[in-house]
């Protein structure tokens, strides 16, 4: 029987083997998790929609198995997706626009055609932060018109749940699924993975496909594995990742199908880990710059080198706080999805997502729109100065004069961040991060440790992921399970 102690301490490799010795199924885990939805959804909100066909799959996937063995570490594997990620069945895709409710993809988004062919079993679409948090500079992390507000698992109704892909991370904290795919475009894998306990890969952008993801930046939106272990987030980028033809942004990614070959420890002797001071530190709570304090000490403690930084690059503060690049991008990689990656008859623009939101402002503008009508004054053709402009700025200044220089000058093998906190410039230079379980502030909220590295970096962020879970195991079930658990 399945229990969720014993998949609390499980990874995927540990599911195939009991699949293998016929004591588990595909559809006795799926059933499992539909049971976890049931008893705890209500509370947290994190589960958007379930796939009706999901009991079939797995049996079909069962039978599978039996005749011809697995596919792969994925095969009957349940897994849940972000509700801006394609899918060519009967459930929508909306990234929680109530404007979208009844939207479907046209065919499934690359990454989820991977996942399928894997073996996976698309058990669903999590909630998330409306417009992966580019509708209003106001909404909370973790709410949508379509799905309402996630909360957090592990404390009281105002811990913040993290954002975009909240529904995403609280799902698998919650054991609603054994692993989740989020988007992020800056922090929005690493902030609620971060926040609920998770671990979070925002891989390199290029490394994962965008097609069929609903947008927000053509430079630097990324898809990315949310998992309870650093085992289960490796399996999962082997499968999301790959070339493809329809994104030009992966056609100069290395071929890399499997990263389990990482997961061991490495000789932290060898190891130098930056750590920037100057503003991200001072960002975080008290609280949680002790657990990062606590972080770095047991880093060293286990051989590292820790070269504090004062800054990433002399622009930091500026680089920060200009959001151009976004605005003008959203307009035409909004435009452009909903032309060619929908089912919808009629053709719609940000000018009608728009207009919708204010014919139905009770229901769709709860927390306004003020990013929605920035960019809709945009062109959509990125031809404006202040766009190319910043565009240019982000690869000379975030990238080349700034992370690139400081990996170089310094000699690091990753940067250290707690949380989100330092995702902006990354971002903006497309670099990869992995963030693991770190430990929890005095209200019960988890924090994560952040690694970040160069461009395909992600074999050595995996490395110093899973030896740091090792070291620390910090993974915890959340209060709203450990209720009943305990019981």
């Amino acid at each position: 029987m399945v229990t969720i102690e014993w998949l609390e301490k499980s990874t995927i490799l540990d599911l195939q083997q009991a699949m293998f010795e016929g004591t588990l199924t595909s559809h006795e885990l799926v059933c499992f998790y539909l049971e976890q939805i049931s008893n705890y959804n209500s509370e947290i909100n994190a589960v958007l929609e379930v796939n009706q066909d999901a009991l079939f799959i797995a049996e079909g996937l069962d039978r599978e198995r039996s005749l011809q063995g697995p596919r792969g570490p994925l095969h009957g594997i349940p897994i849940l997706l972000k509700d801006n990620i394609n899918t060519g069945d009967s459930m929508h895709t909306s990234a929680g626009s109530s404007m979208l409710a009844n939207s479907f993809g046209n065919d499934d988004a690359f990454i989820v055609s991977n996942l399928r062919k894997a073996g996976a079993v698309i058990l669903g679409k999590t909630n998330m932060t409306e417009w992966a948090n580019f509708m209003s500079d106001t909404m909370p992390n973790g709410y949508s018109s379509r799905g309402g507000q996630v909360l957090n698992p592990y404390g009281p109704r105002t811990l913040d749940v993290g954002g975009s892909s909240s529904g995403s991370a609280a799902a698998v904290a919650c054991h609603f699924a054994t692993a989740s795919i989020g988007t992020e475009t800056n922090g929005s894998i690493l902030n609620p993975s971060s926040s609920n306990c998770a671990v979070g890969i925002k891989p390199t952008v290029g490394l994962v496909s965008r097609q069929g993801i609903i947008p927000i930046s053509s430079s630097q939106d990324t898809a990315g594995p949310i998992t309870r272990n650093i085992t289960d987030a490796a399996i999962l980028l082997g499968i999301l990742s790959g070339q493809d033809n329809k994104d030009p942004s992966t056609l100069a990614a290395p071929v890399q199908s499997d990263y389990t070959p990482y997961l061991f420890k490495p000789t932290y002797e060898n190891i130098k880990l930056g750590v920037i001071k100057n503003g991200y530190y001072e960002e975080m709570h008290p609280e949680e710059q002790e657990q990062f304090d606590f972080a770095v000490t047991e880093l060293k403690n286990a051989g590292c080198s820790i070269i504090e930084v004062n800054e990433i690059t002399p622009d930091q503060e500026a680089l920060e706080n200009d959001y151009n690049v976004l605005l003008y991008e959203f307009k035409a990689g909004i435009e452009a999805y909903l032309a060619n990656e929908t089912r919808f008859k009629t053709n719609l623009t940000l000018t009608s997502i728009v207009e919708y939101n204010e014919k139905n402002e009770e229901d769709a503008l709860k927390y306004g729109q003020s990013l929605l009508l920035e960019a809709n004054k945009t062109s959509g053709t990125l031809t404006e100065p202040e766009y190319l402009k910043s565009r240019l700025n982000d690869i000379t200044s975030a990238k080349k004069n700034g992370l690139d220089s400081l990996f170089k000058n310094e000699g690091l093998d990753a940067i250290l961040f707690g949380g989100s906190y330092g995702s902006t410039l990354p971002a903006k230079a497309g670099y990869p991060s992995i963030t693991v379980p770190a430990g929890f502030t005095s209200n019960g909220k988890p924090f994560g440790l952040t690694f970040t590295g160069t461009p395909y970096s992600e074999p050595q962020l995996i490395k110093l992921g899973y030896t740091f879970e090792r070291l620390t195991d910090q993974r915890r079930l959340p209060k709203v399970i450990t209720k009943t658990v305990t019981k």
